[in-house]
């Protein structure tokens, strides 16, 4: 690896490390790229090689947690339900404080926006009703609210507990939706 890369990557890590320090501290909306730089100890400049402004910063944040939860959740043929739930909270388990301040009081609203949809687009590829649907967007609300609440909560139960709690939750509305829909086209 090159001098270079190594120097980029260590940038981006203190950059990312003062953005949730200085979220947890003054909220996202209340903060600068001279105060994020400020707290990172880097130059403006070295800001601005590698983000147009915080919400890019956040936005790339976003998009490698995003693939990774991504790889946490896939589908396998032999992963049971069960595990890929656990491995989903888990994943949020491991970056508490990142989605803690970026999902809190004085996160993001654009970062929760993107999560909704995100979250949203996962169920939709589980479910046999159409993108956009609003069975998908429950869903995601309320995977939204219990990550929210389970972090806001210190991880107040084991990971694989929630997961156990929000299947359930999960599994029940699908079945509500799903004999909703059948009572649907009977009355059509």
């Amino acid at each position: 690896m090159s001098q270079e890369n190594v120097r980029v990557r260590r940038t981006r890590t203190l950059l990312r490390q003062a953005l949730v320090e200085l979220i947890e501290e003054r909220g996202f909306d209340r903060i600068t790229v001279g105060q994020i730089t400020e707290r990172a100890m880097v130059s403006r400049a070295a800001f601005y090689r590698n983000y147009r402004d915080k919400y890019q910063l956040v936005e790339q944040i976003f998009e490698e947690a995003l693939a990774e939860l991504l790889g946490t959740v896939a589908d396998g043929p032999d992963t049971p339900v069960l595990e890929r739930w656990t491995g989903f909270f888990e994943h949020f388990d491991r970056y508490h404080r990142l989605y803690g301040a970026l999902l809190g009081g004085n996160g993001s609203s654009w970062f929760a926006a993107r999560m909704r949809s995100a979250l949203a687009d996962m169920a939709a590829e589980h479910l046999p009703q159409a993108p956009g649907d609003l069975i998908p967007t429950l869903l995601a609300g309320m995977h939204l609210q219990a990550i929210t609440w389970w972090l806001g909560t210190g991880r107040s139960i084991p990971a694989r507990e929630i997961a156990v709690r929000t299947a359930k939750l999960a599994s029940a509305l699908i079945t509500e939706a799903n004999a909703h829909e059948g009572v649907a086209r009977i009355s059509d």
